[in-house]
């Protein structure tokens, strides 16, 4: 009698009993190496690496496990494409608009300008065609991708002067994310850095930054950039909901079982729920905190906004016009964003702007 014919017919106690194991219990032990952008004290980010480990560990039983590696441990914070590229590794955690050099169109990954929340990206990626086209897109890398967690709308981070006009960002030294955003920025004067959140602080301590946008108040609280600048701005555009990702060796996960190919995309759900909804319990309390103690919380002024605006249209126009990749994308998000919006002026920004305007 095959196993096939004996598990229907005696059930899974008679198979065990039989001393025939399952198929799951059978498969050789898999070890994965994981490389994230982030240093440990950002148990958010970095975190977010260690709870897929964890799941991946108690899903398979001990069977599959993952080794986490913090920024500088295998590779520099930003070498994880390259690694997954020549199958140095079987996996990173990382935000897709740090390779913007290596095609521009990373940045939909992850948040564009005047882009989708985190609610609309997560939508886009899982039933519009957003995963889909970007797949097709990091096919050429040998990854795919899978959301780790989203940090929600972000802040407009952290400055030494106050930005009363599109005029006070000419000459600013500022960190800030890749891609469509930095460029877009620097039509507005801005001098971009994009450089790994461990190395900021000293920058902007010494003055060799003016300016620093990471995620929101847990994060930079954590980091101390309030301890180095006194403006924290709100309202920004560039980042409505950072979708952070897991970027999965294509090679490694085809050899992988179904079961534990099944394995890793749940634990990335589970990593997803986990650290997305911790940003939305932990960013008020450090907000809060930070204001207590002298941050000075400002909004972005209208005109700002606007030239910001104009100048992330000029940057989607000139990456349309000469990549089509781009501009298959681009398209794509904006058709769904504009349904998303016309869904939200009736729903959710109601009710928001309603429990914002009574006393709870």
């Amino acid at each position: 009698m095959d196993r096939r014919s004996l598990i229907k017919n005696a059930g899974l106690a008679g198979v065990l009993a039989a001393g025939v194991a399952p198929a799951v219990h059978a498969q050789a032990a898999v070890r994965w190496r994981m490389a994230t952008s982030f240093p440990k004290s950002l148990e958010t980010l970095h975190g977010a690496g260690v709870k897929f480990a964890e799941t991946v560990k108690a899903l398979s039983g001990g069977k599959f496990e993952v080794s986490v590696h913090a920024a500088g441990e295998l590779m520099p914070a930003f070498g994880i494409v390259d690694a997954l590229s020549e199958d140095t590794i079987e996996m990173g955690l990382t935000a897709a608009y740090y390779y913007t050099g290596k095609d521009p169109a990373f940045a939909f990954s992850c948040a564009v300008p005047f882009g989708l929340t985190a609610g609309q990206n997560q939508a886009w990626k899982e039933h519009g065609n957003g995963r889909k086209l970007l797949n097709e897109l990091f096919a050429k890398y040998n990854f795919q991708t899978l959301s780790a967690l989203n940090t929600g709308t972000q802040m407009g981070g952290w400055y030494r002067k106050e930005i009363k006009s599109p005029a006070d960002f000419k000459g600013l030294k500022m960190r800030l994310g890749g891609g469509v955003f930095g460029e877009s920025m620097a039509k507005l004067g801005v001098v971009a850095q994009n450089m790994p959140a461990g190395e900021v602080y000293q920058a902007l301590e010494k003055g060799t930054l003016d300016a620093v946008e990471f995620v929101g108040p847990y994060d930079d609280e954590k980091l101390g950039y309030n301890k180095v600048a006194k403006y924290y701005y709100y309202g920004a555009w560039w980042e409505g909901g950072a979708d952070l990702e897991f970027f999965v060796n294509n090679k490694a996960l085809a050899k992988l079982s179904p079961e534990n190919q099944a394995i890793v995309k749940a634990a990335a759900a589970v990593a997803n729920q986990d650290g997305t909804s911790k940003y939305l319990m932990l960013n008020p309390v450090s907000l809060k905190r930070m204001v207590g103690s002298g941050t000075q919380l400002k909004p972005f002024p209208k005109a700002v906004v606007e030239a910001g605006f104009k100048a992330a249209q000029e940057v989607y126009a000139e990456h349309s016009a000469k990549e089509p990749a781009f501009k298959k994308i681009y398209e794509d998000l904006r058709a769904f964003q504009r349904d998303q919006i016309l869904w939200s002026r009736i729903s959710e920004l109601p009710f928001l702007q309603t429990m914002a305007s009574v006393k709870i």
